[in-house]
């Protein structure tokens, strides 16, 4: 096996790289504090995680506290920006 390096301008990409999250990212920054919670339905508990996991990186990333909270009888979760 021959293994060289590549300037990456020389990798054609075929199509944009796009998470099914995406829409969640936005709508997280997107919330204001002491305004209206996000309302997310999940199907299972990875999927809970993996959203989960979004909200933990946008907090990390910018520095800020979106709390979360779940209703496991419905399937919800519910992120929101404390006064």
């Amino acid at each position: 096996m021959k293994v060289r390096l590549v300037p990456r301008s020389k990798v054609r990409v075929s199509r944009k790289s796009n998470s099914k999250y995406a829409k969640l990212r936005t709508a997280i920054e997107d919330l204001k504090p002491g305004g209206d919670a996000l309302q997310v339905k999940y199907s299972d508990k990875k999927e809970l995680n993996s959203i989960r996991n979004i909200a933990y990186t946008y907090n990390k990333e910018n520095n800020k506290k979106v709390r979360s909270s779940s209703d496991s009888s419905d399937n919800m979760i519910f992120f929101y920006l404390d006064k």
